[in-house]
């Protein structure tokens, strides 16, 4: 079993106001936490990977095929391996939540 412990793992500043913090893995999946400061954006981009995710605080406003997708706290969502998205925080509050990826993604580029 593989337990990863939030005090223990350091958070990544991938772009400026976007904390990302991996979790744990397994053969099929992954889990990151994410901590997006308001104003703060996730420059579009693609991974091979399946994203499935919730917010637990805030609101965070998705770009994908050229529609925003609002998705606020108690809402969970689904972006398909290959699909170009990006998100904004939008509001005055940070936004806090999960990623699982499939396969895992247990090396992101984050800033290339």
């Amino acid at each position: 079993m593989d337990v990863s412990s939030e005090k223990e793992t350091e958070a990544v500043e991938a772009v400026p106001g976007v904390h990302l913090t991996q979790g744990a893995h397994g053969e099929k999946a992954s889990i990151q936490r994410f901590y997006i400061e308001p104003g703060a954006e996730v420059p579009e981009h693609d991974h091979p990977h399946e994203q499935v995710g919730t917010v637990t605080s805030g609101t965070l406003t998705f770009l994908i095929d050229g529609e925003e997708v609002s998705v606020h706290a108690g809402d969970t969502f689904a972006i398909p391996g290959g699909e170009p998205h990006a998100a904004v925080n939008e509001g005055d509050v940070p936004v806090e939540g999960f990623d699982v990826f499939t396969p895992p993604r247990v090396d992101p580029d984050w800033g290339e």
